[in-house]
C-alpha cells in the first residue's frame, strides 16, 4: 500500500517544543537532531514535562552550528560543539546513556527559564545508549527518547480521537516524528515495514502513552485528564493506552514531507 507523509517533526532537546521540518535525515538512534539533548536535575536524571510542564514553551532551533533558545521575548545561543570533556552517565528511564555536560551559561539561562536548577546535556555519539525492546527482546541504539528512536502516527487516528473529545487537541500532544495521512484509524498499528525513496523503517509496537499528552504545549500547562482519559476509554491494552506506534531504522536515508512511502 501506498501512503503519503503529512509531516515531519524533530525535538533536539527532550521534552522541549518540537520543529516542524520539511526533510529530516533518518539514523538509527533517530533523526538527525532529534532528541541528542536534554534537561537534567543535578544528579543526572532525566526531567520532562510530566513534571515541568512549562518546558513544552521553550522553544529549539538548529541553527548551523548553534543550538537557540527561545522562550518569550528571551533568547540564547549554544554552540553544538560547546561541551565538556568528559561524558557521565545519564539516566532515562532504566537505561544509561553516556553525555557531556554543555556549558554553564546554558544551564544557568534553562534554570532561570524553568525557577530550578537543571543541566543541558548532549549524548556522546550515536551508540551512546542502548534501549531492551520488551517487545523483541532485542538491544536498540536510541536517542534520549523515551524507548525508541520514532514514533510514527496516523492522522485518522487523531481525527477520531478529536470526535470524541469536547475540545481537539493538536498533533502536537503526542510528539510524533511522522505523520502520516491515512485511511482508517490506527491502521499504522498493524503495519509491518515503511519504505520511502531512501529509507526504511521497522514496526516494534504500538506506542503506550502516560499524563504528557495532557499537556497543552500551547500554554504549557497540564490541563486536567484529557486527552488520556477518553483514549483509556477505547485504546486501553492491558496497562497501557495506545496511540502511535514505535519504530525503528533499518536503513538510514532521507525522509521527506509529502513524499510517498509504501506500507508492507
Amino acid at each position: 500500500m501506498v501512503f503519503k507523509i503529512k509531516e515531519l517533526y524533530i525535538y533536539p532537546v527532550k521534552s522541549l517544543a518540537g520543529i516542524a521540518v520539511d526533510e529530516a535525515y533518518a539514523l538509527n538512534a533517530g533523526f538527525r537532531h532529534d532528541r541528542r539533548w536534554m534537561i537534567t536535575d543535578n544528579n543526572h536524571q532525566f526531567m520532562t514535562q510530566r513534571t515541568i510542564p512549562q518546558m513544552a514553551q521553550v522553544f529549539v532551533q538548529v541553527d548551523g552550528d548553534f543550538l537557540t533558545f527561545k522562550h518569550k521575548n528571551l533568547s540564547h545561543k549554544l554552540h553544538i560543539s560547546s561541551v565538556e570533556n568528559h561524558p557521565k552517565e545519564v539516566k532515562v528511564w532504566d537505561d544509561i546513556a553516556l553525555a557531556y555536560d554543555t556549558d554553564i551559561h546554558t544551564n544557568q539561562w534553562l534554570s532561570d527559564i524553568l525557577h530550578q536548577k537543571v543541566r543541558l546535556v548532549r549524548m556522546k555519539d550515536e551508540q551512546s545508549r542502548s534501549h531492551l525492546s520488551s517487545a523483541t527482546g532485542a538491544l536498540y541504539h536510541v536517542s534520549l527518547a523515551d524507548g525508541y528512536p520514532y514514533l510514527l502516527l496516523g492522522d485518522k487516528s487523531l481525527d477520531q480521537l478529536n470526535e470524541k473529545l469536547n475540545y481537539p487537541v493538536s498533533v502536537m500532544r503526542f510528539r510524533p516524528n511522522i505523520v502520516v495521512r491515512t485511511n482508517q484509524a490506527h491502521e499504522e498499528d498493524v503495519w509491518d515495514r515503511i519504505q520511502t525513496a531512501s529509507a526504511q523503517f521497522k514496526n516494534i509496537k504500538p506506542c503506550g502513552r502516560c499524563i504528557m499528552i495532557n499537556v497543552d504545549p500551547e500554554r504549557g500547562l497540564m490541563t486536567g485528564k484529557e486527552p488520556l482519559s477518553m483514549l483509556a476509554r477505547y485504546r486501553k491494552s492491558g496497562n497501557s493506552v495506545l496511540f502511535g506506534t514505535n519504530m525503528i531504522c533499518t536503513q538510514e536515508g532521507i525522509v521527506k514531507k509529502d513524499e510517498h512511502i509504501t506500507v508492507y
